[in-house]
């Protein structure tokens, strides 16, 4: 079995990457208004199509990543 203690404790960890998760959210959020308000107006109607879609969905993958690392070691073995 391998150690646990240089381990962040799953209560803080969830804590931090709760409080991450919210800054990634909102700082997305007003990244991609910014962006939107003033490039994505000019560009043609297929490409403001995809920029759209992409700014809407661009941070399912970090979100992911940090869910992932929250839930890190999180899972118990299986008693018998």
């Amino acid at each position: 079995m391998a150690d646990h203690g240089s381990r962040l404790p799953p209560r803080l960890r969830k804590f931090i990457g709760t409080v991450a998760l919210v800054v990634l959210v909102v700082t997305w959020a007003l990244g991609a208004m910014a962006l939107a308000q003033g490039r994505v107006t000019t560009l043609p109607g297929f490409w403001q199509f995809v920029a759209y879609v992409l700014l809407g969905t661009g941070w399912v993958l970090p979100a992911g990543w940090l869910i992932g690392w929250m839930l890190k070691y999180d899972r118990r073995p299986e008693s018998l």
